[in-house]
């Protein structure tokens, strides 16, 4: 076979490259699906992926049959795309790749005047997402509430806290020993406040655990906020450096939730940001007004 001939087809250079930039993220995909399969101990989690995989590799010979080339996969994204599922759960790494598919899915679609296979395996493509979202029940995201309610509630509060504490009491270490008495107290009892939710509510989590999630993600992100206060000497530039951790916090947990639940980002980052700014906004104002009218100093 001539390369960009099947039969008496005759493709052009230019839609061969385009069907070889497929053909890499097709065997690529397979190899991901894989070993995605082969770490899975849910059994129809197993058997969906690994089914999964076996379509990928059928495209990918399809569409081999008019580059007329072997390709290797692009082994660097395999490994980001295991170890990412790895990290932050099989839901969130395998809807992140599917986000990448959509746009082999719209190639597909102009392809398929010329490539008579594409209709089915655009088919194929498409029925993909639909797998996923029943295919998946994984702890994490069955309390991402739990989680989304600890990080929220730190931010909103500590951002907050740490503005007035900054004006206020002006010594990094003193504002830092303040924050984490604070952030240990708020964190126990918002798990606190959480198994009782949980448990009045009959929703088929575990309190124990959801508790554990909010408290966890709650003290986590205090650490975080505070950090710089123990690092620097200088309150001013240490809050600076404490907002834009708020701020990497708030976009990294809103992507997570926004691949992982299907949910708009951009609209929930800006919710979540201007909440969280707003307040520390606020915050540093009463922090003025506490120095200057009760004369504190430190």
């Amino acid at each position: 076979m001539q390369n960009g001939e099947v039969g008496s087809r005759n493709i052009s250079p230019e839609l061969i490259s385009r069907l070889t930039e497929l053909q890499r993220g097709e065997i690529t995909e397979f190899h991901i699906y894989r070993r995605l399969a082969a770490a899975q101990k849910n059994a129809h989690n197993r058997v969906v992926l690994q089914r999964m995989a076996e379509e990928e590799h059928s495209h990918y010979r399809i569409l081999r049959r008019y580059t007329g080339k072997d390709l290797p996969p692009q082994w660097r994204r395999v490994w980001v795309y295991s170890v990412t599922a790895m990290l932050f759960g099989l839901t969130f790494g395998v809807k992140l790749m599917e986000k990448r598919e959509n746009e082999a899915i719209a190639t597909y679609r102009e392809i398929a005047r010329v490539i008579p296979e594409a209709e089915q395996v655009l088919s194929q493509e498409e029925e993909h997402e639909l797998e996923i979202i029943g295919m998946l029940d994984e702890r994490s995201l069955r309390y991402v509430g739990s989680v989304v309610l600890g990080i929220n509630d730190a931010l909103v509060e500590f951002t907050g806290s740490l503005a007035g504490f900054t004006l206020a009491l002006q010594q990094t270490r003193i504002i830092a020993a303040v924050g984490l008495i604070m952030g240990i107290a708020a964190a126990l009892s918002m798990g606190a406040s959480e198994y009782l939710s949980q448990k009045s509510e009959a929703s088929g989590n575990n309190p124990v655990t959801a508790a554990l999630y909010t408290g966890g993600a709650y003290m986590i992100t205090v650490i975080v906020l505070i950090l710089p206060f123990l690092l620097m000497t200088r309150p001013l530039p240490a809050y600076a450096i404490t907002l834009a951790a708020a701020i990497v916090i708030i976009v990294f947990f809103t992507f997570y939730t926004a691949i992982a639940k299907d949910l708009p980002f951009w609209r929930r980052f800006i919710e979540m940001a201007a909440i969280s700014l707003g307040i520390a906004a606020i915050s540093f104002g009463i922090g003025i007004l506490v120095r200057t009218f009760l004369n504190v100093q430190i």
